[in-house]
């Protein structure tokens, strides 16, 4: 059985830095999109960042981009999440996905496995 667990989630002042976590296990992956999303209260799940693992290539939303970085290790099935310049925004649970093929990385319906989120809190 998959599981994706993401860790390192917490409360950080505005303009601070948070480095979150993510880690697959249960079988073996090749060829996959790892994506980062987040939900803050009363809103819809919206694309954070993500890499192919073939490639490297890297997407960011425009709210994050410059200030998160996307990682992957790929022989680990590991991944991270660096972001920098936090502001109040960014409040939000954060959830990392494994998608097996090529998909559209922002899209979340593309993803097959989801971790059950970590809290990010940014406070003034």
């Amino acid at each position: 059985q998959v599981q994706v667990v993401e860790s390192g989630g917490g409360l950080v002042q505005a303009g601070g830095s948070l480095r979150l976590s993510c880690a697959a296990s249960g079988r073996t992956f090749s060829n996959y999109n790892m994506g980062w999303f987040r939900q803050a209260p009363g809103k819809e799940r919206e694309f954070v960042a993500a890499i192919r693992s073939i490639g490297l290539n890297t997407y960011y939303a425009d709210s994050v981009k410059g200030r998160f970085t996307i990682s992957i290790d790929d022989s680990k099935n590991t991944g991270n999440l660096q972001m920098n310049s936090l502001k109040l925004e960014d409040t939000a649970v954060y959830f990392c996905a494994v998608g097996v093929g090529y998909h559209l990385a922002y899209v979340s319906s593309g993803y097959d496995y989801w971790g059950q989120g970590t809290q990010v809190t940014v406070s003034s």
